[in-house]
């Protein structure tokens, strides 16, 4: 897999989980986890698509500050990863 996943592999992500990310409803991952895959992909993709049923979801597995923690962690690494797309800067 892209070095992209080195720091995920190196925090404990299993190799079936990021085999799996292309398939966020799979069933290697628990259903929090699978909410907040979908949650940041859907920050990445389609932010207007972030509805009342999607945070309903989100909040039946984190709390308030958890989902507050989470958006603002994907926020920061999405915003970081589109300025060094858009300064050409190559992954170490």
């Amino acid at each position: 897999m892209s070095v992209r996943y080195a720091g995920a592999r190196h925090a404990g992500l299993s190799e079936a989980k990021v085999a799996a990310l292309d398939d966020l409803e799979s069933r290697v991952f628990a259903p929090r986890e699978r909410i907040a895959l979908r949650f940041v992909e859907l920050m990445a993709v389609d932010h207007h698509k972030v509805d009342d049923a999607v945070f309903a979801e989100l909040l039946r597995h984190f709390s308030e500050a958890e989902v507050v923690e989470l958006g603002a962690s994907a926020a920061l690494n999405l915003g970081l990863g589109r300025l060094t797309a858009i300064l050409g800067v190559e992954p170490a």
